[in-house]
């Protein structure tokens, strides 16, 4: 395991996040994904310790994922499902968060419709002065952390698999293409994305893309955020695909999120990826060695056609989900290795 110094209690965002702590966390999930391929795949090294997976919204991928992180680290694991559970009885958030605390556990794998419901969560298990860690599956339209870190490590490891950092993007260009505005996988991989050194393009629909998601991130970029990177974050903006996705080195296209839109913002699904959808032949746009990520989960034929997913030679959706548990192992090694 790579020798790091770690101080970060709980992840709840990316918009403080240091190059040495993306570098930190590249290095450990490296590690892990070297344990992984071992015939044994089990460390000790959180033992005795207790990982919940709340998540009061569902998910396949990050739940499933960080179950076998877990597992794969030796803790113990519960697994919370509110269909089931005493909130259909009436019982809040933050009591269903303290019952799991009265029951030892250790770190709180947060997942919530509701932006800011693991900060909450955080907040009061630090006001109780517990050593209970909160990290964020994914919060409404704020953010989702460990899924920028897995493309992070993703795009990282097949620069360079021996020494994946942070630095190997600075000055390569980046397409997010997709339903931006509901995104919180998005909001985070700007954070990151942009903290390498890398062009950041976003592409999308007017629609789903309003003007005032540039001026957000001005605002978030202030001089207390900025000095967290060496690099100047470099943000654009483009409503139609072209000027995205020419000579792009990585493509990451979005889900369109149809359980988050209040209003008709698409004529029609069929007239999205015309315009948006990522197709072999738009790629020829790109860079001759582009690869394309996902995610997931995939609207087959919508914001990628079936056959560009299946292709290994452009994509890297399956090795997203394989990264997945090399970098949630690492997140719940290092919030949760000071606790032993």
């Amino acid at each position: 395991m790579p020798s790091t110094t770690w101080n970060r209690h709980h992840i709840l965002s990316l918009t403080d996040f240091t190059n040495v702590e993306y570098d930190a966390v590249l290095q450990t999930a490296a590690s892990f994904q070297e344990v992984l391929s071992r015939r044994t795949k089990k460390v000790p090294t959180l033992q005795g310790q207790v990982v919940a997976n709340l998540f009061f919204e569902p998910s396949t991928r990050t739940r499933s994922s960080f179950e076998i992180a877990a597992k794969r680290l030796s803790a113990d694991t519960l697994n919370f499902a509110a269909a089931t559970s005493s909130m259909t009885k009436g019982e809040t958030i933050l009591d269903t968060a303290k019952t799991y605390l009265a029951m030892g556990t250790d770190i709180m794998v947060i997942r919530h419709r509701e932006a800011g419901v693991p900060n909450a969560i955080a907040q009061e298990m630090d006001r109780l002065g517990v050593k209970v860690s909160v990290l964020n599956a994914g919060d409404g339209q704020h953010e989702h952390p460990s899924q920028a870190l897995l493309d992070l490590f993703t795009i990282c490891t097949l620069i360079d698999p021996a020494n994946p950092r942070i630095e190997l993007l600075k000055g390569k260009k980046i397409a997010i293409v997709g339903d931006i505005l509901h995104s919180r996988v998005a909001r985070s991989n700007i954070w990151s994305l942009t903290a390498s050194g890398a062009e950041v393009h976003l592409a999308a629909p007017p629609t789903l893309l309003p003007k005032l998601f540039a001026e957000y991130f001005s605002e978030q970029t202030a001089e207390e955020i900025e000095i967290t990177t060496p690099y100047k974050r470099q943000l654009f903006l483009h409503w139609q695909l072209e000027p995205a996705l020419r000579d792009a080195d990585f493509v990451m296209t979005l889900r369109l999120q149809k359980e988050r839109m209040t209003a008709h913002l698409l004529p029609s699904l069929r007239e999205y990826h015309q315009l948006f959808g990522i197709t072999r032949d738009k790629l020829r746009l790109c860079k001759p060695n582009v690869k394309v990520l996902h995610p997931g989960p995939v609207n087959r034929g919508v914001e990628i056609s079936s056959d560009l997913m299946d292709d290994p030679e452009f994509s890297l959706i399956q090795a997203q989900v394989t990264s997945g548990v090399a970098v949630r192992m690492a997140l719940l090694y290092l919030i949760g290795s000071g606790k032993v």
